[in-house]
């Protein structure tokens, strides 16, 4: 892939002074190591709406379901204004391709999950989504989604970051006309990342190409159920045992290649990985390797071995 992948992010994480203080809320990952890869269509919704900066800080007040938009200390209410804004901006980035949101976390327009939800008299009543965030997942229910303060976490990184990336690819390879034979070609050199996040997910989803002539099924549509169960599965965490596994199936492959001593070092080091000793890198590097010695054809092309730049280090963590 050539294109870099286009996110939205809230305006603030890129150092844009938006806030209600007049301040950002610069994040060096998001801007200086991710964004090597991606290109970002920021979104302000208060900036966006008409509010000016600085500004009243605000809060949403209400029920859980339906919370109004309030100002703070003078209780005004901006629910109307923001939500009219709303409705329009997410039609808008229908034309901006993105393949996912990064938010601000906590923030009662742009915060995606735990956002105080305050009764009318000051106590909280619970926690619930931003305004727009609530409204851009209603609306892109597939794209994959995250707040900075997560991205913290290096598990959910990489989901995160694996999903972009595998959406993007997706999109690359059913561009600009969508054919079985593009699609059965992702699913197939991506099955080993797609078993990392759920074995059954990738039976299911080979049996729905290999059975849509059959039943009719016409390759806008198919295209459409794919993408939504490749999101679907990827969005489940690849467990450590999950791993093992995949990579015990790529050995497989290799077992008439590979010297006693070499499948005894491999078996050592999957054990370790299991037990939290080393990360993830050390077996997929020594299967790499194994795979530019021998190159056996059903995993050379296999994205698992690396569905991310190595730039990123998502897999050095243990």
């Amino acid at each position: 892939m050539s294109d870099k992948i286009r996110l939205g992010v809230s305006a603030c994480l890129l150092g844009e002074r938006v806030r209600y203080d007049g301040q950002h809320k610069h994040d060096r990952f998001i801007t200086d190591t991710l964004g090597r890869f991606v290109e970002y269509v920021p979104v302000c919704p208060e900036v966006e709406c008409g509010l000016p900066v600085p500004r009243e800080a605000m809060r949403l007040v209400g029920s859980l379901e339906n919370p109004r938009l309030m100002t703070q200390r003078s209780g005004i209410d901006l629910t109307e204004q923001m939500q009219s804004w709303v409705n329009k901006r997410v039609k808008e980035l229908e034309k901006e391709k993105l393949c996912g949101f990064i938010f601000k976390a906590k923030s009662p327009s742009s915060g995606m999950e735990r956002v105080k939800v305050y009764n009318g008299r000051g106590g909280l009543t619970g926690f619930g989504s931003g305004m727009f965030a609530r409204a851009f997942m209603a609306h892109f229910p597939l794209l994959p989604v995250e707040e900075e303060g997560r991205l913290h976490d290096p598990l959910l990184r990489e989901n995160f970051i694996e999903r972009i990336f595998t959406l993007q690819r997706y999109r690359a390879a059913i561009t600009p006309r969508i054919s079985m034979a593009a699609l059965t070609g992702f699913h197939a050199y991506h099955k080993y990342l797609l078993m990392s996040h759920s074995q059954e997910a990738v039976r299911q989803m080979g049996r729905m190409l290999a059975n849509a002539k059959r039943d009719g099924v016409a390759l806008k549509a198919l295209a459409a159920n794919y993408e939504e169960a490749l999101l679907t599965t990827l969005k489940l965490i690849a467990t450590p045992r999950k791993h093992v596994n995949v990579l015990q199936h790529m050995a497989g492959y290799l077992k008439e290649e590979l010297a006693a001593d070499e499948k005894k070092e491999l078996a050592e080091l999957l054990a370790e990985f299991k037990q939290g000793l080393i990360p993830l890198i050390v077996p997929v590097t020594i299967i790499n390797h194994y795979v530019r010695k021998y190159q056996p054809d059903y995993l050379k092309d296999q994205v698992y071995l690396q569905p991310h730049p190595l730039e990123l280090q998502l897999r050095n963590h243990s």
